[in-house]
């Protein structure tokens, strides 16, 4: 079979971003003759939880787990808001760098494995799908090899299909894809662990087909992209490693690793940011530069990766015309008027990146750090418009949804344009509850916003509001509490959400 069992992944296989994993030193080294690290704090370092994600996942009814499908988290509908907020957010950074999102298959036959060199170094790590229907397979059940595909595990070779799917001039590159197709990897079972060791998961996935004289540029680029979102989040102190190449078991000739290595060094001291060098730890397939993250716990994980890959573009032939090929295939440039006539063929340089790394996983370093006090443009539970229970004519419950509407930009004729995108989570307790206790439940739950509406908004149509719950608030400022049309209160709320705080 083309998984029949399942290993550890073994230190050198053809990946788009590895695994998050725990390193053990939390003091960065000092070797190697190069600058000390210091890490880039994008934060003062969180608070440590007081439980880990898969009881605060629980509590906050984020996701859960089933035996019918081992290392496949069900995200609920708050669960699926965070997800979906982090994959918005990543996609709104796509027009600055450059990016096209690109849809691709979930399962691919074996001889694209076999040839992107999955099948002999990732094949214990893969999932197997064959037809349950002899009659139903390609080759009618009488070829068992043409029947057998495998999930795929990373998307580099479905972007390197479509690179391939048409001629390329020096002009258009650099090339930039993303995708965030869902992965499996088959995992040990033992290891499973609710949203950090996974079998299916999503990644922020991008692959950049450019030529070697524009790697240095790429990776610069790429490093601001880590930067600009880590930040953002509020996720931090990361450091940055280089990893060189292998002592042995690596392809390409030592000049091209050694001018790889020259440019991610010269990115890396561009960056501004400490970073050390892990000595021998490239992939087989090119150098890389790992993002190293400090959670709430202390402890640290990989998460975003920039790797160089000079194997895949080979493998599949990828090409580009460019004049002076046999300088373009340096990296060089040259000004002679001869050598520019010549017109010929150069292979790109591909560049995996990972921001996020697996979706899932920086969830769970997120449930963590925030601890059920999220900022608003995350939380699954943003506002909550709680009625007071003195409502005998029923008007202050037409304020609440009146309210609701306006808060998630409903309140637009059902037939007209629909223009508007930008809606918040709005949910509503009119039960018969008295209010302490109605707002005592918000509070636990985690609602980022209380309104309540009583008898003394009728004559004005305001609402009391109180942000005390928003992260960074002060209970006791007097601002933190206000009487506020809704239509105010809506735009102050979209305000701060779209500035992500």
């Amino acid at each position: 079979m083309f998984a029949r069992s399942v290993a550890r992944i073994r230190p050198q296989i053809l990946r788009c971003a590895p695994r998050i994993r725990r390193v053990e030193s939390l003091t960065p080294p000092t070797h190697f003759g190069f600058r000390s690290c210091s890490s880039h704090s994008t934060t003062e370092l969180p608070p440590k939880p007081s439980a880990d994600h898969t009881k605060l996942g629980i509590q906050q009814e984020l996701f859960i787990t089933s035996t019918y499908s081992p290392g496949s988290p069900l995200l609920l509908p708050n669960g699926a808001r965070i997800f979906n907020r982090l994959v918005e957010f990543i996609r709104s950074q796509y027009g600055r760098y450059g990016f096209n999102e690109v849809i691709t298959p979930i399962i691919y036959k074996k001889s694209l494995w076999g040839k992107s060199g999955h099948l002999e170094n990732y094949r214990d790590d893969m999932f197997t799908v064959t037809s349950m229907s002899p009659s139903r397979s390609d080759s009618g059940g009488r070829d068992k090899e043409k029947d057998e595909y495998g999930l795929k595990p990373m998307n580099c070779p479905g972007h390197c299909l479509i690179f391939a799917s048409k001629h390329r001039g020096y002009r258009e590159l650099p090339v930039r894809y993303a995708d965030f197709s869902p992965l499996h990897r088959n995992e040990l079972s033992g290891a499973l662990s609710g949203l950090t060791r996974v079998r299916r998961f999503h990644q922020d996935d991008g692959h950049i087909f450019c030529r070697p004289i524009q790697v240095e540029e790429e990776i610069r680029k790429t490093l601001d992209f880590v930067r600009v979102v880590y930040s953002t989040l509020k996720l931090g102190p990361y450091r940055l490693t280089l990893s060189t190449r292998p002592a042995d078991h690596y392809i390409g000739t030592i000049e091209e690793w050694d001018s790889a290595e020259k440019g991610l060094k010269r990115a890396l001291e561009a960056s501004g940011q400490g970073w050390t060098i892990n000595e021998g730890d490239g992939a087989f397939y090119g150098p890389k530069i790992d993002i190293i993250l400090r959670d709430s716990d202390g402890k640290e994980h990989q998460t975003a990766t920039i790797q160089l890959d000079f194997q895949l573009p080979k493998r599949f032939d990828l090409t580009y015309q460019v004049p002076a090929p046999e300088f373009e295939r340096k990296g060089e440039i040259t000004t002679d008027p001869a050598e520019l006539k010549k017109f010929g063929k150069a292979t790109p340089v591909l560049i995996h990146r990972a921001v996020l790394g697996s979706v899932e996983r920086l969830m769970a370093l997120l449930i963590e750090h925030h601890n059920g006090k999220w900022p608003l443009w995350l939380n699954p539970r943003q506002v909550i418009i709680i009625t007071t229970h003195e409502d005998e004519s029923g008007k202050v419950k037409e304020l609440a949804r009146t309210t609701q509407a306006v808060l998630m930009g409903l309140d637009e004729p059902a037939d007209g344009p629909i223009a508007n995108q930008f809606q918040l989570t709005v949910d509503v307790d009119e039960s018969a509850r008295k209010l302490p206790h109605k707002v005592r439940m918000a509070v636990s739950k985690g609602y980022g916003v209380i309104v309540t509406i009583g008898p003394d908004q009728l004559s004005d149509g305001t609402v009391a509001v109180d942000f005390s719950r928003l992260p960074g608030s002060d209970s006791a400022h007097t601002e933190e509490r206000r009487e506020m049309k809704p239509k105010d209160l809506y735009n102050f709320l979209k305000k701060r959400v779209q500035s992500f705080e």
